[in-house]
């Protein structure tokens, strides 16, 4: 004899279990509410990263003109030494940092140890500052001393330009708003604003940066390795 109440109807396996929880208005799934919100945000994004890399690749390989070698336009001479890519293998070193000083404010936050999470999450964003102002000097330097320009390049294919300033910009973006938005969660654990509705929000925010993180590691492999 099935001794179930109509309260424990969700534990029914199949279709019926299913509908049993939805028409009882209950929780499907045991997630909060901005961290499913910050989950489908990532996807539309990836769908938009998506999209920009896979027009990059379409608009390289069907170029006429020479594609730039990467080796010599992002190289930088440092006392008297030529260095390639050594900016931004700095670049990709500071962003991969700021991960795992995210990945340890996360766990410092569900161990409600506020002050290491504080100085954990200020490190990270200043990490992505530093990133951030490197980025700044890369674009400097190419429209500046190189005269890359979004529809013109003096160094082969005129579509380098716009590719490469539309992608980069974009995930410069994210990095900048990444930036401000750890400095305010930072402030807000600081002032124990989280004490008693916990410290999800660290969790969400780490989740943001490194989505951003992994997005670089796909522009570092499109447009500098290939």
């Amino acid at each position: 004899m099935d001794t179930r109440t109509r309260e424990d109807s969700y534990t029914e396996p199949g279709v019926s279990g299913m509908v049993a929880d939805w028409a009882a208005d209950k929780q499907a799934f045991d997630m909060p509410w901005g961290k499913l919100m910050m989950w489908i945000f990532l996807l539309s994004d990836t769908f938009i990263f998506s999209i920009f890399l896979t027009s990059y690749m379409n608009v390289r390989m069907s170029a006429t003109a020479e594609w730039p070698n990467p080796s010599e336009v992002f190289a930088l001479e440092i006392a008297g030494v030529h260095l390639p890519l050594i900016l931004i293998a700095i670049m990709t070193f500071v962003l991969i940092t700021s991960s795992g000083t995210m990945a340890m404010a996360v766990n410092c936050a569900y161990r409600r140890d506020r002050r290491k999470t504080v100085w954990l999450m200020t490190a990270t964003a200043l990490l992505g500052a530093s990133f951030v102002g490197m980025q700044a000097f890369e674009w400097t330097k190419l429209i500046v001393e190189e005269g890359v320009r979004p529809w013109g390049n003096p160094m082969g294919a005129a579509q380098f330009g716009s590719t490469f300033f539309m992608i980069t910009g974009f995930h410069g973006m994210h990095v900048t708003a990444g930036v401000i938005y750890l400095a305010i969660v930072a402030r807000r654990v600081a002032k124990g604003r989280y004490e008693q509705k916990g410290y999800a929000i660290v969790e969400i925010a780490g989740l943001y940066w490194h989505f951003v993180d992994l997005v670089w590691v796909f522009i570092f492999a499109f447009f500098y390795l290939w």
